[in-house]
């Protein structure tokens, strides 16, 4: 893909979901997903701290040094979770309560830390921007899906409303633990029926995981089907 921003954004929601590809953030993803709602509430949260700690710390990359960055990461992000946690506590307390701990415990989310680390310390800050928002976008979709499924199956309702007749006795197991990871599995399971291979599979040797700075030629460039580099090797 030509254009590095849209490439961030294609690459958080398909070829890098931190949920459904990386298996990042399986705790709110297996927790907090039991409404569509709270889903989408988490993915959301997430997400805005996500693009804001991206865009601080890729600002401040020159100016934090190499020996405390991490702690240095980790005191921007809790600043950002706790302004939002705030905000979600004043207008949105009916989701604030079910969400719970999980808000604050978005401060060590290994999705938030791993894109400082990997990516925001290392590019501009508008591309470590456009990086927060595919990621959060993916996450938001993988936990929304999630939650959309188990309160379906769970509950019979669609966002807090009934859809199925009380005819219907919906299959409560899909709202307890076991059901959270049954609903990941199928859900991954259609991710591989359809080809979306994981971020494994798509890199080549010596690749960086970095595609907006890749120097290698992956699948997309001439790989055969099976993975292995084929076609023009060398920059691109």
């Amino acid at each position: 893909m030509k254009n590095p921003y849209l490439e961030r954004i294609y690459n958080g929601i398909v070829k890098e979901n931190p949920a459904l590809v990386l298996m990042l953030g399986m705790c709110p993803t297996l927790a907090v997903t039991t409404s569509a709602m709270n889903g989408l509430g988490m993915g959301v949260s997430t997400m805005a701290v996500l693009i804001l700690s991206n865009l601080i710390i890729s600002a401040l990359r020159k100016a934090i040094p190499g020996e405390v960055r991490l702690p240095a990461y980790i005191v921007i992000v809790a600043s950002l979770v706790t302004v939002v946690e705030l905000l979600m506590e004043a207008y949105l307390p009916a989701l604030y309560s079910a969400l719970g701990i999980y808000i604050p415990l978005i401060v060590v989310n290994c999705i938030i830390l791993g894109r400082a680390e990997a990516y925001a310390s290392k590019n501009t800050p508008i591309l470590s921007a456009f990086d927060g928002i595919g990621m959060g976008i993916g996450f938001t979709l993988a936990l929304t899906v999630a939650g959309i499924l188990r309160e379906f199956l769970g509950a019979g309702s669609f966002f807090g409303m009934q859809v199925l007749p009380d005819s219907i006795k919906p299959i409560g197991m899909f709202i307890t633990p076991p059901g959270a990871f049954l609903v990941l599995a199928i859900v991954v399971a259609v991710m591989n029926g359809a080809s979306i291979a994981t971020r494994a599979n798509e890199m080549v040797k010596g690749c960086d995981g970095c595609c907006a700075t890749c120097s290698k030629t992956c699948k997309s460039d001439g790989a055969d089907a099976s993975g292995k580099e084929g076609g023009k090797e060398g920059q691109k």
